[in-house]
């Protein structure tokens, strides 16, 4: 598929996914575009190049629950049929059972209980993945949060693309904590995952683990007087089994963030 068609092909999707989001005014909501850079393996190929990432991240809470997206923009700069000119896309919609029933749901360190649905678009695999399933909402101090959950893995792909895969289930930790060192403002956020295996027509493919930490440091409130605008800092990527294949990558990969 052309980059045109792979752009007009998100477009329509994106356009959906706004169909679906709840109409109410957002109780909170933060965007940001991120810029990575590091050196990234090439799991099919063999060899690992430089790659850029420019992100488009998106989350934002209304009164039943919460809404995230991000689209990754890819390109390793190597013309090899591997994150060439890439589009990438995950958009998460949850829904708060104690919201819903106006019940507290809270136990011991659990803080709520929701139903979660996702969505996974990759434009050069021609590939769609649809993930609904639950999630736990953790009790955390501040404005820190830690969300655990468990979905399927269930391959939609349209025409040409990767082989279809079978069936599979993830377990997703994904948070941000918040923490202020003297009148320095630092964040650690991300997500941890695992994605258990499945069978394809062209044989299995592998259970992965990938974590992607990212340690930020306000910049923009210690140089400017700008709080929670800018931030620079490193992404660590550890993927064992990348993208199903035997290959286990450690990479650190530079990061600056402008939140709007």
């Amino acid at each position: 598929m052309s980059i045109s068609g792979r752009m007009a092909r998100l477009s329509t999707l994106l356009l959906g996914m706004c169909y679906l989001l709840p109409t109410q005014a957002a109780d909170w909501s933060a965007t940001e575009a991120q810029l990575q850079y590091g050196r990234l393996d090439n799991p099919f190929a063999g060899g690992a190049t430089d790659t850029t990432i420019l992100t488009l991240q998106h989350a934002s809470g209304w009164k039943y629950g919460d809404n995230f997206f991000f689209v990754d923009f890819i390109n390793d700069g190597v013309r090899d049929g591997f994150n060439d000119t890439d589009v990438y896309a995950e958009w998460y919609a949850s829904f708060s059972l104690g919201k819903i029933t106006r019940c507290d749901l809270s136990f011991g360190p659990v803080k709520d209980f929701g139903l979660v649905a996702g969505f996974n678009y990759s434009a050069d695999a021609n590939v769609e993945k649809f993930l609904p399933g639950i999630r736990i909402a953790w009790a955390m101090p501040g404005e820190a949060f830690l969300n655990t959950d468990i979905t399927g893995f269930q391959d939609i792909g349209y025409g040409d693309g990767a082989p279809k895969e079978g069936d599979s289930y993830m377990i997703d930790f994904n948070g941000a904590f918040p923490f202020s060192i003297g009148n320095q403002d630092f964040s650690i956020e991300g997500h941890i995952e695992y994605i258990h295996n499945r069978t394809s027509e062209f044989g299995d493919v592998k259970s992965w683990v990938l974590a992607q930490p990212q340690f930020r440091w306000d910049l923009g409130k210690a140089l400017f007087r700008s709080p929670k605008q800018l931030f620079i800092g490193i992404e660590y990527q550890y993927w064992r089994n990348k993208l199903g294949n035997e290959i286990d990558e450690s990479a650190v990969q530079a990061l600056v963030v402008w939140r709007f």
